[in-house]
């Protein structure tokens, strides 16, 4: 990906994470939570992303927290990877997986849905 695109795993992570949880933003705790890295560690990654005009930082005005912010150059990046990451799923993941392998995923998702229905509904006031 990083030949392609410039983007990294870490840079992709990052700004896919803002557009699928934030719609475009996140509290920089957020985004840390989200990919399980520690504040000082995203902190340095952000700062390379944002001298590279992937991202935006801005101190919140509520209370100490730092809001992160693709941009339109982030966007763009991210737009030009996403076809080259599904392809890697695809071809590595995805047509590996047998016809026995797909039915078994089936079953185990549907089995997960059920039993996460039935326990939603069993904790319904």
């Amino acid at each position: 990906m990083s030949e392609h695109t410039g983007l990294s795993e870490g840079d992709f992570g990052v700004l896919d994470r803002l557009v699928q949880f934030g719609n475009g933003k996140l509290r920089q705790q957020e985004l840390a939570d989200s990919m399980d890295w520690d504040k000082s560690r995203l902190s340095h990654h952000l700062t390379r992303m944002e001298k590279r005009g992937l991202i935006q930082r801005n101190p919140l005005d509520t209370d100490r927290g730092v809001q992160v912010i693709i941009t339109s150059t982030g966007k763009s990046a991210l737009d030009k990877a996403l076809p080259l990451v599904s392809k890697a799923i695809r071809k590595h993941f995805l047509d590996q997986l047998t016809d026995q392998d797909i039915e078994s995923i089936t079953k185990l998702a549907e089995r997960t849905k059920t039993r996460s229905s039935s326990s939603c509904k069993d904790s319904s006031p």
